[in-house]
């Protein structure tokens, strides 16, 4: 279902996914990390790691950080700590998407921004933290692990769109998943799919931003 073509005065807010939108995300360094602490090749545990239902329970508050960490030793066949996995854990974030910091700076005197996150409780401390300059940006920050949903459950993007208090269809929302993009459409969202910060650039620019 694809969003009809983005216009000046076509939105009246702006959602942002975070991962791969705003903050660079690399996973392999999670798994680099935890392969050099359990004492084997990266390529041992890659295959054994799946984002299963108590990866889902953890993103939406419903299992702690350690009780996630737990499933991810018995699945993964490494004997390392919470401590350890918590490193490697956060090891994923690797900076700001290229030239996002000018983008929302300059949407901000323009639109409210928001954001929209897949994400669980160890990500939010430490991402919260490390970015917060760049995340100042947004109004509100919107997480599964503290609302109890995720994408892309349409539960989800209703419940957002009733915070934002402005009609989906004047929410334009930019996210680099497929499938969030199209459940977002679904509940009546702009989207747009995001591949790189061009595509955050071009539709600012259709915006007239």
């Amino acid at each position: 279902m694809p969003s009809a073509p983005l216009a000046k005065g076509s939105a009246d807010a702006l959602l942002f996914d975070l991962g791969r939108v705003v903050l660079d995300i690399d996973f392999a360094r999670a798994i680099a990390t935890w392969a050099g602490h359990a004492g084997c090749a990266p390529s041992d545990i890659l295959t054994r790691f799946v984002r299963d239902e108590a990866y889902r329970l953890h993103e939406t508050g419903q299992i702690s950080d350690s009780d996630y960490f737990a499933t991810l030793r018995a699945a993964l066949g490494i004997a390392i700590s919470d401590a350890q996995f918590l490193e490697g854990w956060n090891a994923i974030f690797a900076g700001e998407m290229p030239d996002i910091a000018d983008h929302l700076a300059r949407a901000a005197n323009h639109l409210p921004l928001y954001a929209f996150s897949n994400t669980n409780g160890a990500h939010v401390a430490h991402f919260t933290v490390a970015y917060a300059p760049l995340l100042g940006h947004f109004r509100e920050v919107y997480l599964s692990s503290t609302i109890g949903l995720r994408k892309p459950d349409k539960a989800a993007y209703d419940h957002v769109v009733e915070a934002i208090g402005v009609p989906a269809s004047r929410i334009l929302f930019f996210d680099d998943s497929a499938e969030n993009v199209e459940g977002a459409r679904a509940c009546g969202l702009q989207a747009v799919h995001v591949r790189s910060s061009e595509d955050v650039a071009d539709a600012l620019a259709a915006l007239g931003i």
